[in-house]
C-alpha cells in the first residue's frame, strides 16, 4: 500500500464553485502588480542536477549544427532566490523549449512556473513566447496564472547569467512583472 501525502496549497478556492463565488467579486477587486526576482537553473547534463531531458530531434542537417533547428526539450527547472543551485528554491519552471528559427539560435518556449514558496506556494504563472537566447535581453509573455496569479498576465525580462554549451548548462536570470487580482 502506498500512501501519498498532498499538501495544502492555494488560499484560493478551485472547485467550480469557489471560482464562480471568485468572479462574481471580481468586479470588487482591485488589480496588483508584483514583482520577482530570480533563476532559472537548465541542466541537460545528467552529472550537474539533470532537469532537461531533450525528447525530439530534427534530421542531423537541421539539428547538429547552429542553429540547431528542430530539437524539442522538456524541462522542470528550478527557481532560485540566487545564482547558486543550493540557493533558496521558490519554484520549478516545468514544459518545453523547442529550437524554432533556421537563422539564429532561437527558441519557442512555454513553461509554467510553480511557486512552492509562501506566500504564493501551489500558484503558477504561464509563459509562451520566442526567446532569442543571443540577445541580452529577452521578453517573455505572461498569459495566466492559478491560484493568487488567476487571470495574470505580464511581462518576464531574461538575461543569461552563466551558460556552458560543453557542460550543458545555463543559468538565466528573470525579472517578472505580473498584473494580477
Amino acid at each position: 500500500m502506498i500512501a501519498i501525502a498532498i499538501p495544502m496549497v492555494n488560499a484560493i478556492g478551485q472547485s467550480p464553485k469557489e471560482v464562480e463565488d471568485w468572479f462574481s467579486k471580481l468586479n470588487q477587486s482591485k488589480q496588483k502588480v508584483t514583482k520577482f526576482h530570480f533563476y532559472y537553473h537548465n541542466s541537460r547534463n545528467p552529472d550537474k542536477n539533470l532537469s532537461a531531458v531533450q525528447v525530439a530531434k530534427a534530421p542531423p542537417v537541421f539539428s547538429d549544427n547552429p542553429p540547431y533547428f528542430g530539437v524539442l526539450t522538456i524541462t522542470d527547472d528550478p527557481l532560485t532566490v540566487g545564482p547558486e543551485i543550493s540557493s533558496k528554491r521558490v519554484g520549478y519552471s516545468q514544459g518545453f523549449y523547442a529550437t524554432s528559427s533556421l537563422e539564429e539560435v532561437s527558441m519557442l518556449m512555454g513553461a509554467t512556473f510553480v511557486f512552492t514558496d509562501d506566500p504564493y506556494n501551489g500558484s503558477t504563472l504561464a509563459v509562451l513566447g520566442r526567446n532569442p537566447i543571443g540577445d541580452q535581453y529577452r521578453e517573455l509573455p505572461i498569459i495566466g496564472g492559478t491560484g493568487v496569479f488567476r487571470l495574470a498576465r505580464g511581462v518576464v525580462t531574461l538575461q543569461t547569467y552563466f551558460f556552458n554549451f560543453t557542460m550543458a548548462l545555463a543559468i538565466v536570470e528573470m525579472d517578472v512583472l505580473v498584473l494580477h487580482y
